[in-house]
């Protein structure tokens, strides 16, 4: 018998320790933007266990306005089995001044990364563990480039809302949590916090509306005889995103809609 009043308690539970842990340093700002994400995925089939996707980002400093930034990005998976898939990927990540548009990129990355997931089901609510490890180019204006390297983990909750699991005609919530740990410092980075609405419109289409909190730390430092603690800047955004998937006959198995950003 599935316990709502458990689900619900284990869900704000997440919730207020991720949003307590970051507002422990965080600075919140008011200030909204919008994440804008399309998304082509194709499932790994029983047979060949072989899938992938290609995805393009664009995010705005504003709720539909101030353009400022695109990703373009894709990747090979493989499915170990049902619950496991480890993926190859690579994206170019674009930041640009938003005030003027004119004057071309402030810097270009072009990232590579690996990746395992792992899928956990627990009566209604379906968990996601994410882990990536990333490798980073950057190109910046004035002729100057770094190379980055930074470690992410992400739990993400889906609970299908009107039906025993996620289909055609469900409407699901989604719920996550991902840390950014980079080696070189500041050791944790960024903290990204996500609760979101979803509807499957049908085996191909699903569609995703969504409040995002990114928050970015940098390292504290002592110099001079001065301490400076760790400084952080968080921003809500607003998210739309679209899975469309290719169907493939021979897969059948209830597709988590996960957002591979």
């Amino acid at each position: 018998m599935f316990d709502t009043r458990r689900l619900w308690l284990l869900l704000i539970s997440l919730v207020s320790s991720s949003v307590a842990f970051a507002q422990t340093v965080s600075q919140p700002t008011n200030t909204w933007g919008t994440w804008f994400i399309g998304t082509v995925l194709m499932p790994a089939s029983p047979s060949t266990r072989w899938g992938g996707y290609v995805e393009v980002q664009a995010r705005s400093n504003g709720v539909f306005n101030q353009y400022f930034y695109n990703e373009l990005k894709g990747g090979i998976s493989y499915d170990l089995d049902r619950n496991v898939q480890v993926m190859a990927a690579a994206g170019r990540y674009q930041t640009n001044d938003y005030q003027d548009l004119s004057t071309g990129p402030l810097n270009v990355e072009k990232r590579v990364w690996e990746q395992l997931v792992l899928n956990q089901y627990l009566d209604r609510i379906r968990f996601e563990h994410r882990y990536r490890l990333e490798q980073r180019w950057f190109d910046f204006r004035g002729n100057t480039t770094e190379f980055r390297n930074r470690f992410r983990y992400r739990l993400n909750l889906f609970i299908p809302l009107n039906s025993p699991k996620i289909g055609t005609g469900t409407v699901f919530a989604s719920v996550y949590d991902e840390i950014f740990l980079n080696p070189r410092g500041p050791v944790f980075e960024r903290n990204r916090l996500y609760g979101g609405l979803g509807y499957q419109f049908s085996p191909r289409w699903v569609a995703q509306v969504g409040w995002v909190n990114q928050t970015n730390y940098s390292a504290a430092s002592f110099t001079q005889n001065q301490f400076t603690p760790i400084v952080s800047a968080g921003k809500n955004n607003l998210v739309l995103s679209v899975i469309f998937r290719i169907i493939r006959k021979s897969n059948d198995a209830e597709q988590l809609p996960s957002q591979p950003d």
